[in-house]
């Protein structure tokens, strides 16, 4: 049975051997330009060894990145991203909705906010019980005709939102 690193765990290595190679001739090349041989082979192998150690003290942040937790985690942060714009592109809608002065937002105003409010609501990274309780506020903000049932779904909207983000 053979060992065989992970594939980023490979890739890091082989950059390593070219940033290493690349720093330790660069080295060397400075150190012909200085003062000759002697000081070619110091400045080559403290070139070299410097790249060497820098790139073994970053190893584990890079490896990190090719993991599969990192991206799940990546994934769910996007997906709490998108449920809080939903929970706001529909505040905003039900503000247009039920206006605090009376005529004081226009047919056009309300009508692109309720686009907008519906598009977000529909995007397929939204968490399941995000996009359910979107429905249930963008029903009852369209009836139009109780702005306290629309302020208790919002609610219940935000506490999901919540839930979601709480769930990790």
């Amino acid at each position: 049975m053979t060992l065989t690193p992970p594939l980023s765990t490979r890739i890091h290595l082989l950059i390593t051997f070219v940033l290493v190679t690349c720093a330790a001739l660069g080295g060397l090349c400075v150190g012909l330009l200085l003062g000759g041989r002697t000081t070619a082979l110091i400045a080559g192998g403290a070139a070299g060894l410097g790249a060497g150690i820098g790139s073994f003290l970053a190893r584990r942040q890079i490896v990190a990145l090719f993991r599969p937790e990192h991206d799940a985690a990546r994934a769910d942060g996007y997906a709490e991203g998108i449920a809080d714009a939903v929970l706001v592109s529909i505040a905003t809608y039900q503000a247009a909705a039920f206006p605090l002065i009376p005529g004081g937002v226009s047919e056009e105003e309300r009508q692109a906010r309720r686009t907008i409010a519906y598009r977000a609501s529909a995007y397929d990274g939204l968490p399941l019980a995000v996009r359910v309780s979107a429905a249930r506020v963008l029903e009852v903000v369209d009836q139009g005709l109780d702005a306290a049932r629309a302020q208790a779904a919002m609610r219940a909207l935000a506490l999901t939102v919540y839930d979601h983000r709480n769930s990790r």
